[in-house]
């Protein structure tokens, strides 16, 4: 059924379903768009309105061919909608979902062009912050690139920014998912272009090995992965992608790659990786089957995301890590259901506790060595602090004790108290007698 969304807009069917609200096909003046129709919740929130009319000239000037571009912003009543460019193709997720892990060099080609993308909004000074397969859309309609693969476009561009607005109490948790997120994010730091180096090599590793680094289990666990753990290197992962995806997940955030050095080297490895398969998966189980009581835990792997982290845990890997098999991407539903559910949705945002958990931890283990140089520094200031106090009054002790010397002499020989001349006290202090019958 169509509906108007403000004055020049139609929309006609769901295309998508997101966290922050639902994409409809629609058609303007232009002809057809995509509108993504902000929840209503959203739109009641003043303080959020105010910041999406803000940030209209910033989206909608971002024209770029590896951007899903921002035609127009509407706010109409209860509607709070982006009107993009329509994308005649499927989101990276439901890619990988239904035909698995790319070969290296498609991987390397689809993330080089959400790079190129990166690097055009990060010089206009707009930041991601939610980086991962479902907000990269694959152009089918356009040439392929090198080895057949198809142009990405990355979409969504200041959604998190838009929505993580101060004083938010409902929408708090649309801030980017935990597998995605970089460590300064985690310890609560302002988020910087870095952090979209840190999740676009994310999304490359699991491209490549069907997995993310850090990901699997209890959100906590996960955020305090990617603030602890080092990232263990994928067998059969070639050597140049592996040095590229390692400097992106540096822990330091000025340690990364900046996105057009990243596209840089991405694309200087494609001639390279020419004719390479997907990495060799196993064929993988369902979740349910791999936590399964029955299963031993001595059993053979029955995952690469398994073969990487028992190798790590029995100490043959380059870095020992948690136990158990990270969670691999799951088998596709049946399209019924893949219509239905939401496949755009972001994990709840850590309460502020968690977060202040996570980065106290952090910063506890980096600055314990500062920490005790800076206390030893102190415990010897104050020492030798104690020690000049103590010499000080030696030194004002013995001076007062010469002078009462001093002063008694003086006192028996005139009856007063008065000070004798220097030139008097002078031979009395040396012993020569003073007084009748004495030498002149």
């Amino acid at each position: 059924m169509a509906r108007k969304i403000g004055s020049r807009y139609t929309v006609h069917q769901v295309i998508g379903r997101g966290s922050a609200g639902t994409v409809w096909l629609g058609e303007g003046p232009d002809g057809p768009v995509a509108v993504k129709l902000l929840r209503e919740d959203l739109a009641g929130d003043q303080v959020l309105v105010g910041r999406f009319v803000q940030e209209r000239a910033a989206l909608t000037s971002l024209d770029h061919p590896r951007v899903v571009g921002v035609r127009d912003m509407v706010v109409d009543g209860d509607d709070l909608a982006l009107v993009m460019e329509l994308v005649h193709g499927t989101d990276l997720r439901s890619r990988l979902e239904r035909e698995g892990v790319l070969s290296p060099q498609a991987a390397a080609s689809v993330i080089a062009d959400v790079a190129d993308g990166l690097a055009a909004a990060h010089a206009a000074g707009i930041v991601h912050r939610d980086v991962k397969p479902e907000n990269v859309m694959l152009d089918l309609a356009a040439p392929p690139g090198p080895g057949g693969a198809p142009r990405a476009k990355l979409t969504d561009f200041g959604i998190a920014r838009l929505v993580d607005a101060p004083r938010r109490t409902r929408a708090t948790r649309i801030i980017g998912t935990p597998d995605y997120l970089a460590p300064e994010i985690i310890e609560g730091l302002e988020p910087r272009a870095a952090v979209d180096i840190y999740a676009l090599a994310t999304v490359l590793y699991e491209l490549l090995a069907g997995f993310t680094p850090f990901g699997g289990g209890h959100t906590g666990a996960v955020l305090r992965r990617h603030v602890t753990e080092s990232v263990p290197p994928v067998p059969g992962l070639p050597d140049g992608l592996w040095r590229i995806i390692s400097e992106c997940l540096a822990k330091a955030p000025a340690s990364r790659l900046r996105a057009a050095e990243l596209a840089d080297r991405l694309r200087e490895q494609l001639p390279a990786l020419a004719g390479l398969p997907p990495l060799a998966l196993p064929a993988q189980r369902a979740p349910d089957e791999l936590a399964a009581p029955g299963r031993q835990a001595g059993a053979e792997p029955t995952t690469l995301a398994e073969a990487v982290y028992a190798e790590a845990e029995t100490g043959t890997g380059a870095h020992r890590r948690r136990r158990g098999p990270a969670v691999p991407l799951v088998p596709a539903a049946p399209d019924a259901a893949r219509d239905a559910r939401d496949t755009h949705t972001s994990l709840r945002r850590p309460s502020p506790q968690e977060l202040a958990g996570y980065a106290a931890q952090s910063r506890a283990q980096r600055t314990a060595p500062a920490a005790a140089h800076r206390n030893g520094r102190r415990a010897l200031v104050r020492r030798r602090r104690m020690l000049a106090v103590l010499l000080a009054v030696v030194l004002l002790l013995a001076g007062a004790a010469a002078a009462y010397s001093a002063f008694a002499g003086g006192g028996h020989r005139h009856g007063s108290g008065a000070a004798a001349p220097a030139r008097v006290l002078g031979p009395a202090a040396q012993g020569v007698p003073v007084g009748p019958g004495a030498p002149g």
